[in-house]
Formats: structure tokens, C-alpha cells, sequence
């Protein structure tokens, strides 16, 4: 069983990060995981047997973090990583962007245990319903609702994707006229660039700053870019650089005080519909050294 496992544990930690949003908890899981299975004789389906091991596993996991995130400091957002090629793997979901986006990832964060399981196990990895009510301990007819359910969910919650594919050199130059527009205070530039109900995400974990809640609308968002880059921003940031954060090109800023954000922005038809900002610091010591 070791050999099957260690040929699977790849695949089974992207399915825990997608559970859990953090590589740390997945990579604990999936150790978990190998523990408790390394002893276990072969078994006809082992990427079956882990992958319910892992989900179970991870459940058990979730229903602690939740009562960690309710005494969260600010927004809570997935770890985002830097290279995801260990993490693929996963079929297309339609109607949906890359499913290891952020926006995804905290779309799921929203859904319940069990909705989050269902929904990944079936329109993501592409498990059968028996498997799923056997990984569950729910019916059949159950895990079909709770996929339903989520999926109805995500798709109200996600931001829609892009209408017009985008190309390397488009995201490279919106998020430099977005940068621009915020740094030189031009309200109408930055104005253009959002859409009417923008969001925007910022997780500091309560160990640097960042807005406390959600922001909602063009306005709020609007007042809040603005000042933090004229007031604080523009004179602390040591550096900047373009990186990969979950598949999307995001800006790495470096700042006087040796902290860090990742910025990464999800569009629509050309404008930013969603804004999520990584401060927290043990999110981002994957991103140590990286850049271009």
C-alpha cells in the first residue's frame, strides 16, 4: 500500500488544499493519511480508498477550522501558491475559471463541510455519486442535494468568468494601469477599471493591516485604494513584482518594514470584479525569492 500511496500523494494533497485552502493542513492530512493506511493490504481501487481517507480526513479538519475562522481576525482567504503543477490534475468546471482560483477557493470556504466535499468530490475530481455517499456516510439522493446545493452556491458567490480569453500580456497590462490609477490617485482611471459591484478581499490575519470586512461597490473600494496607496503604500513599497499566485498573474509588493502583499485580481469583460490582498505573512513564505 506504501507504493500506491506515495504514487498518489501528489493528487491526494490537491484534494485536501482544495478542502482546506492552506498547504499546511493539507500536507498534515495526507500524512494522517499515509499513517493510517500504510499498514493496510492492497486494495483493488487505492486512489479510491485514499481519496475517501483524505476527504474524511480533512471533514474532520474543517469543522476545527471553522471555529478557528469565527475569531479570525478580518477576512479569511485560502494560502495562495505560487506553483500549482503538483496541484492539477482536476477535470474543468463549467461554467467556472480555473478551479484552484482564489475566488473559487473562497467561494467554497462559504459552503458547509459537507456541500464543500460533495461539490469538489463530484465536479471536480469527478467521483461517482455511490462513492461520494459511501465517503459521506449520506445517501445517495443526499450527496446529490448537497452537490446541487453547492454548486448553486459557487455560482452565485464566484466571479463569472471572462467572456474574452486573456492573455499573459493583457493581465500584465490591466494590473499595471490598476497599480498606476491607485498610486496617482486617479479616481476616473480607477473608476474604469472596476466594475459596478466590486469586492474587495484583504487578510491580514491580525498580524499586519488590513480592512477589518468585506468591501462592496465601486464607491467603497474606490475610497478605499486610493488612500491606502497615497497615504501609505506609495512610500513603503521597496519593490514590486509580477508572479504566478493559483494560475492568475498577481503583483508581489515588498515594503520598507519587511512585510508583504500578494494582489491578485479577478475580471470581468475587462474590469476587476473581484480584489483579493494576501498580507497575512504565513501565507506568503511560499513566495520568498520569487518574482520577475
Amino acid at each position: 500500500m506504501i507504493a500506491d500511496f506515495e504514487s498518489h500523494r501528489r493528487y491526494l494533497i490537491g484534494v485536501a488544499y482544495r478542502m482546506l485552502g492552506t498547504v499546511a493542513e493539507a500536507e498534515d492530512v495526507v500524512q494522517e493519511a499515509y499513517i493510517r493506511t500504510r499498514d493496510t493490504e492492497t486494495v483493488v481501487h487505492p486512489r479510491a480508498f485514499l481519496t475517501r481517507v483524505v476527504t474524511r480526513l480533512s471533514l474532520d479538519v474543517l469543522k476545527s477550522a471553522h471555529r478557528q475562522r469565527v475569531t479570525y481576525v478580518g477576512p479569511w482567504l485560502p494560502e495562495p501558491l505560487h506553483d500549482i503543477s503538483d496541484f492539477t490534475g482536476a477535470r474543468a468546471v463549467e461554467g467556472l475559471s480555473d478551479d484552484l482560483s482564489i475566488g473559487l477557493l473562497y467561494a467554497l470556504e462559504r459552503l458547509s463541510p459537507l456541500e464543500r466535499a460533495a461539490f469538489l468530490l463530484h465536479d471536480v475530481f469527478g467521483v461517482g455519486f455511490a462513492d461520494i455517499a459511501a465517503t459521506l456516510e449520506r445517501s445517495d439522493a443526499a450527496c446529490r442535494q448537497l452537490a446541487a446545493r453547492a454548486r448553486k452556491a459557487v455560482r452565485r458567490d464566484k466571479t463569472p468568468a471572462a467572456r474574452f480569453a486573456v492573455t499573459p500580456d493583457d493581465e500584465r497590462a490591466f494590473l499595471e494601469a490598476f497599480l498606476e490609477a491607485s498610486q496617482s490617485g486617479d479616481v476616473s482611471a480607477l473608476e474604469a477599471l472596476l466594475t459596478r459591484d466590486v469586492t474587495l478581499h484583504s487578510d491580514g490575519g491580525g498580524k499586519v493591516s488590513a480592512a477589518l470586512n468585506v468591501l462592496e461597490g465601486r464607491d467603497r473600494v474606490l475610497k478605499f485604494m486610493v488612500g491606502i496607496y497615497q497615504k501609505f503604500r506609495q512610500h513603503t513599497v521597496v519593490r514590486v513584482e509580477y508572479v504566478q499566485a493559483n494560475g492568475a498573474l498577481s503583483v508581489l509588493s515588498h515594503h520598507t518594514d519587511g512585510t508583504r502583499d500578494l494582489l491578485t485580481i479577478e475580471t470581468h469583460d475587462g474590469r476587476a470584479r473581484a480584489i483579493y490582498f494576501v498580507r497575512n505573512p504565513d501565507k506568503l513564505k511560499r513566495f520568498q525569492g520569487l518574482g520577475r
